[in-house]
């Protein structure tokens, strides 16, 4: 289940991806996970005209050049002047990898005819993955779903002409647009694209333990999953998947490391954003840091915690709590 996957020219060092997360994907974010190796950690989605336009939150979320590495950025738009344009300055801000998103089902991106809206209509689809291409000499690589509602699955159909263009390779996540998040990913339906095209297909949805990325590869015949949240506030999941994938033992991450993960990611985050921005941003990454602390906590213990590290606006208040939360576990009480 571990086999290689290869981009145009680019080999990836994992078949397990990291998903375009919006508000989360980050530069620090991302920096935290590709000291676990996935294949790439994708940006969240950007703007494709606002990136054209110059717009420093668009630009801000390309950061990695040099340091992230394969660099890989998602794009969204909805018009094939911005998308080319987009794709340009993403390769000139160092992106090895560029994908399009056709699969985000916000309203407030699909009713900008964006996102997965594109899978209503293939032909403009296909117009904006051609000016993408035509862009660009990196990799080009579609995010999508099965269609936009059980009476139109119509996923292999695009996957065919995205491959037709030169897409190298597909992301399905296994839902419609109109489930949303709701019911369950069809990681069969997923299979069928699969089967549909010769570029690698990776599959997406509900993957959030090792034994749901065993069912998701069988029953889907992909190379290679994508996990999103389940990795928020446990960026160590890559390394347990990709032991599961391979057949391999797993060593679980100990307290003290969990610890120095959390506390790499945080000074990330207040070094990317300045204290003021960067402590707001940070309260939901320590959530979730506590709320999947490696260990066993009583649940009133982690909740206590989770508030008072979340509550406080002082850096060294929270690295206190958090140091005593995951260097002595054994605890029943904190005192910051």
């Amino acid at each position: 289940m571990t086999n290689l996957i290869q981009i145009g020219k680019l080999k990836l060092k994992s078949n397990i991806l990291v998903a375009p997360m919006t508000g989360i994907s980050d530069f620090p974010f991302r920096l935290a996970l590709q000291d676990f190796n996935p294949g790439y950690v994708m940006s969240e989605m950007v703007a494709s005209e606002y990136l054209g336009r110059g717009h420093q939150d668009a630009m801000r979320k390309t950061a990695g050049a040099g340091k992230i590495e394969p660099l890989a950025i998602q794009l969204v738009g909805r018009e094939a002047k911005w998308m080319h344009e987009g794709a340009s300055i993403a390769q000139d801000a160092g992106a090895k990898v560029i994908d399009i998103n056709m699969g985000c089902p916000a309203r407030r991106v699909t009713n900008g005819q964006s996102g997965s809206a594109l899978m209503r209509d293939l032909d403009h689809a296909m117009t904006l993955i051609e000016a993408t291409l035509s862009a660009t000499d990196v990799p080009v690589t579609l995010k999508m779903r099965l269609g936009w509602d059980d009476d139109s699955i119509n996923a292999s159909e695009l996957a065919q002409r995205a491959e037709a263009a030169g897409v190298q390779m597909i992301v399905v996540h296994g839902r419609t647009r109109c489930q949303y998040y709701n019911g369950n990913a069809d990681w069969e339906a997923v299979g069928q694209v699969k089967r549909a095209v010769n570029i690698p297909v990776i599959v997406n949805g509900d993957i959030r333990s090792p034994e749901a990325a065993v069912k998701a590869m069988q029953a889907s015949g992909a190379n290679g999953i994508m996990v999103g949240r389940g990795l928020i506030g446990r960026p160590w999941l890559v390394s347990e998947l990709m032991a599961t994938l391979s057949g391999t033992e797993y060593l679980p991450i100990s307290p003290e490391q969990a610890f120095n993960v959390f506390h790499k990611h945080f000074l990330h985050i207040l070094d990317f954003y300045g204290r003021e921005k960067g402590i707001k941003i940070a309260r939901k990454h320590v959530k979730d840091y506590i709320n999947k602390a490696p260990f066993k906590m009583d649940d009133q213990f982690r909740t206590m915690s989770t508030i008072r590290a979340c509550n406080t606006m002082e850096e060294l208040v929270v690295i206190r709590i958090m140091e005593k939360l995951f260097l002595n576990p054994e605890q029943t009480s904190l005192s910051a």
